[in-house]
């Protein structure tokens, strides 16, 4: 029989003692505040690395989109291009700088956090746009901020695995030569249906009624099967970048994580899979509590310091 682990059974049960109130019982405003307040709270503590410095990155329209490069020296790195997780809705560099510390840590190579803009403000398809936007431009522009475009890979949390997924099809199309794609805990289905969304509807960190309420902030039902929100239905994976595919047991969006590997594999593509057995969604940033978090972060950091090699 399926157990948590010890220490993730007992963060749950502090979660739940705790009794704060679910995201999707708050308005977006006060969500994206509680995110932010609770996100490092159970993260190793931010660790310090030789560069770490806010930029702006144009998205597509013109906007300046905040990014934030993080490197162990000022050498001329390659890049790994990151999206952080959060449903479309929450999330921001804070939310995610200590992952994407150890990340840079790890591997050896810059690590750029992009904060794309979120929905409801700006609704599907703006978030996938604005990380097209910043991969076309880091492409043609990392020298002028002392890194390597030449040698890219993009990668992603949970909504933001879905975003990094997206993005390695799309650089596929539009022949651009992405090293590597790190999709860790991702969504990669139209509709929450299967066994793993059932199984674990309440009770494991990301509920049911929680992915009812992002999709709802960011996209209409009738868009759900657009390879650009869902893309386990895009035509055609052949010659995307070699994947590192991280997934939780307990998640509901294992399942079509699992999914999305097979189709991955059966296109050809190189897929390194890493399932941590007794963990929820967002083990990976529970540094500081579970020992699986530390593992994960170094297979991750692995994977691309091997892709980006030269």
């Amino acid at each position: 029989m399926r157990k948590l682990t010890p220490r993730m059974a007992d963060v749950l049960e502090r979660i739940r003692r705790a009794n704060r109130p679910a995201f999707y019982t708050l308005d977006v405003p006060e969500a994206r505040e509680a995110y932010t307040a609770a996100s490092e709270i159970l993260e190793v503590p931010r660790t310090p690395l030789a560069r770490v410095e806010d930029i702006r990155i144009p998205a597509a329209d013109g906007t300046p989109l905040p990014a934030r490069i993080y490197a162990t020296s000022s050498e001329k790195l390659p890049v790994l291009l990151y999206f952080h997780g959060g449903g479309f809705v929450i999330g921001n560099l804070e939310t995610h700088d200590s992952l994407c510390r150890q990340l840079a840590l790890r591997s050896g190579v810059a690590v750029i956090a992009l904060d794309y803009r979120l929905a409801p403000e700006h609704r599907f398809p703006v978030a996938v746009e604005d990380t097209w936007s910043a991969i076309d431009w880091l492409t043609h522009h990392a020298h002028t901020i002392g890194l390597d475009g030449s040698r890219l890979a993009v990668g992603g949390d949970s909504a933001g695995g879905t975003l990094a997924a997206v993005a390695a099809i799309h650089a596929c199309d539009i022949g651009l030569p992405l090293r590597a794609q790190l999709l860790i805990t991702p969504g990669t289905a139209a509709h929450a249906d299967t066994p793993s969304h059932r199984a674990f509807a309440s009770g494991y960190l990301l509920e049911a009624a929680g992915i009812r309420w992002f999709f709802d902030q960011y996209i209409p039902v009738a868009l759900r099967e657009d390879w650009r929100f869902a893309p386990l239905h895009a035509d055609d994976l052949e010659g995307v970048a070699p994947a590192c595919v991280i997934l939780a047991e307990f998640d509901p969006l294992v399942d079509e994580g699992l999914a999305y590997a097979d189709r991955l594999r059966s296109a050809g593509v190189n897929v390194s899979l890493e399932l941590y057995k007794g963990v929820t969604h967002d083990f990976i940033k529970l540094g500081r509590v579970l020992p699986e978090a530390t593992h994960a972060q170094a297979a991750a950091a692995a994977a691309i310091k091997q892709a980006l090699e030269p």
